[in-house]
């Protein structure tokens, strides 16, 4: 099966390390240092202990890497794993890698494109400047073609072409517009023989709204403080504001028909056993890199807008935010 990883950062490079060491013909859009390293030497991946006191595997693959699609031509199944602010670039680019039978698997952060099909026939004809100003991926990759997927797992680049595994292996797939599929089932037993976990979903958007429920406050938090999630819980002030804008993002799950089982209080806990860990987007923002707001923050305040929820506690974390980024350069003026 012809496989292309189209982003080769952590989440991608894990994907993809994986599928390549079970033998499957793996390629990567890439970039910069990682562009580099990876077509020099393979990609290596540092895999967590499979038990505590063990040790630690490393594991070096081969994996095509090129920058542009067209060296590729069209694929088996494409595994989009951009952050949301390198889908416009996605839009652009990735024509060449769909061919009359490509998958295009979406294993990203925040709501995707495609949320509201199968969901909303009226939302999901709406345009949504948040996530695809101009309905550009739309247009781009035709909804029959995709699938989406929800990770659960914890990877990091450690340096470029050095992909770090610290835990989990879940991977949840699933039709937009709802039910069972065989390709769906197919591309779930393709990761799992490769090594994760992986479930079918017969309503895909639920697990994108639950996972997202949690990461639309602790990352913008973090990085605007730059505190560990530990400290941002043990503050009551802190922990109450992000509270009220789960509440909030509860109240559009509701409307939607995606409703949330637990209370925020309960998410915390979940939370508080994952220890003092840094989330993804302060890593991103002691790196340098531009944080993915819009499609974990600013989707949710236009979501609630369109169905007439008001979200003054999400409008005002993404306000702050938004402003913290633009001063360091972050997010766009």
């Amino acid at each position: 099966m012809r496989i292309c990883i189209y982003g080769l950062g952590a989440v991608g490079g894990f994907i993809g390390a994986r599928l390549a060491a079970a033998g499957q013909q793996v390629s990567a859009i890439a970039r910069g240092g990682m562009l580099a390293a990876v077509a020099r030497s393979g990609l290596t991946l540092v895999e967590a202990p499979p038990a505590p006191g063990g040790s630690a595997g490393r594991t070096i693959v081969p994996v095509r890497a090129v920058d542009d699609p067209a060296q590729l031509g069209p694929q088996d199944l494409v595994v989009v794993s951009v952050k949301t602010t390198g889908l416009a670039e996605v839009a652009r680019r990735i024509a060449p890698l769909i061919g009359p039978d490509t998958v295009v698997l979406t294993a990203m952060n925040g709501v995707p494109w495609w949320f509201f099909e199968g969901l909303d026939d009226g939302l999901a004809a709406r345009e949504w400047p948040a996530i695809d100003p101009g309905r550009a991926l739309a247009a781009a990759i035709p909804l029959d073609r995709v699938l989406g997927c929800v990770v659960h797992f914890a990877c990091a680049v450690d340096q470029p072409g050095v992909v770090r595994h610290a835990q989990g292996r879940r991977l949840i797939i699933g039709e937009p517009k709802g039910g069972d599929s065989d390709r769906a089932r197919r591309v779930a037993a393709l990761l799992a023989a490769a090594g994760f976990e992986t479930e079918v979903s017969p309503r895909i958007q639920r697990e994108v709204w639950f996972k997202l429920w949690g990461n639309m406050t602790m990352n913008p938090v973090s990085a605007i403080t730059g505190a560990t999630a530990d400290r941002i819980l043990d503050d009551p002030l802190v922990r109450g504001f992000i509270s009220a804008v789960m509440l909030e993002a509860s109240a559009i799950g509701e409307r939607i028909g995606l409703p949330i089982p637990i209370t925020p209080e309960q998410r915390h806990q979940v939370t508080r056993q994952l220890g003092a860990f840094k989330t993804s987007m302060l890593q991103d923002v002691e790196a340098g890199k531009p944080v993915e707001l819009d499609g974990l923050v600013a989707i949710v305040g236009e979501i609630g807008r369109a169905i007439g929820v008001a979200t003054p506690s999400i409008d005002t974390l993404f306000g702050l935010a938004r402003l913290h980024a633009r001063t360091h350069g972050l997010y766009p003026p």
